[in-house]
């Protein structure tokens, strides 16, 4: 199966997902969760009604169904309908037993999966929606992504590359890499051809190889290893999306295989990891093609990354939800 989205030229979409859409859950547990939180709510003015505060001691990795059960019930007491996205500010817990926390908070916790997390899982019906749309409003799910607080340095450096993304178009490269670790190749098929899209100054680079070295133009980087080497080389533009198919990305304080928060650290915006063994099953995770065509057309990186994914409920959504660098950006000369 092969999708082919770049025959036509790229649309801006409607205006996306708002500020006052966003709904900020604090652990008041965490003093680190308060301190973001609220500078996050400043940095993008969400409205004081939408932050929503709970007590999540110890800082779990893990919780199980019947724990979760109840925050998520904390957590949609405090929602009106106009709320279609929640932003949990925190590092841990990440996973509802083989359920990452946001495919379990947006979804429904999915027990089925914990039988055998090599399995299918069930298809989302936001992949690849048609834009706009509102998943509250239009599919009766509220979009989720988590935002890392191990240190609060990094997280407003994070916050502040998400707001400064729609500042201007800079010319850009989306990088995509077919590696030696041939198990870790299964969405190669869905990287978009190489070549220019000169309305959006961004040039699309499909290489043979297991690592990327020195690019300075990135704002999508997509590969398959356990390991992301030379990350420290790197330059990622204000709203970059970064993520590498391996099993347990998502096993943010794990130490199996390389965690999704080192691609944040090194300087990307948003990214993706599962928290249980995926097998290589390419539909749970972000696929390229879908990926780079909703942000291209405008999407937040919470709307492109969720349309992505066709089996999420492994799969952890984190970073900065709003970063959206190709909204309302009229063409620019090549």
């Amino acid at each position: 199966m092969l999708l082919v989205l770049y025959s036509t030229p790229i649309a801006v979409a409607g205006p996306g997902l708002q500020p006052a859409q966003l709904a900020l859950v604090v652990n008041d547990a965490e003093p680190n969760s308060v301190a973001v939180g609220e500078y996050y709510r400043r940095r993008r003015a969400i409205p004081v009604a939408n932050v929503v505060h709970v007590r999540i001691p110890g800082k779990p990795h893990e919780l199980d169904a019947q724990r979760f059960a109840r925050l998520k019930e904390q957590i949609d007491a405090r929602l009106g309908p106009q709320i279609q996205a929640v932003l949990m500010v925190w590092t841990a817990p990440y996973r509802v037993e083989c359920n990452a926390i946001t495919g379990a908070y947006t979804l429904g916790f999915d027990a089925g999966q914990c039988a055998s997390t090599c399995a299918a899982g069930h298809a989302s019906p936001y992949f690849n929606a048609a834009a706009p749309a509102r998943p509250y409003g239009d599919f009766r799910m509220r979009l989720s992504m988590l935002l890392p607080t191990e240190s609060v340095a990094q997280a407003r450096d994070l916050i502040d590359r998400g707001v400064g993304a729609g500042f201007r178009l800079a010319p850009a490269s989306a990088y995509y890499l077919t590696t030696s670790e041939k198990a870790r190749n299964s969405r190669a098929a869905f990287f978009p051809p190489a070549g220019r899209i000169a309305a959006r100054r961004l040039a699309i680079r499909t290489l043979q190889a297991d690592a990327l070295e020195g690019a300075r133009d990135i704002i999508v980087y997509q590969t398959g290893m356990a390991e992301v080497p030379k990350l420290d080389t790197l330059g990622f533009l204000p709203g970059a999306l970064a993520d590498h198919l391996t099993s347990l990305g998502g096993d943010l304080l794990g130490a199996g295989q390389m965690s999704s928060l080192r691609w944040l650290e090194a300087g990307a915006t948003a990214s993706y990891g599962t928290v249980s063994e995926p097998c290589n099953h390419w539909q749970k995770f972000p696929n390229p093609n879908v990926l780079l065509k909703n942000y291209l057309q405008g999407d937040s990186a919470i709307e492109a990354y969720w349309k992505s994914v066709a089996w999420p409920a492994q799969g952890l959504f984190i970073g900065e939800p709003l970063a959206a660098p190709y909204r309302r950006q009229a063409p620019h000369p090549d």
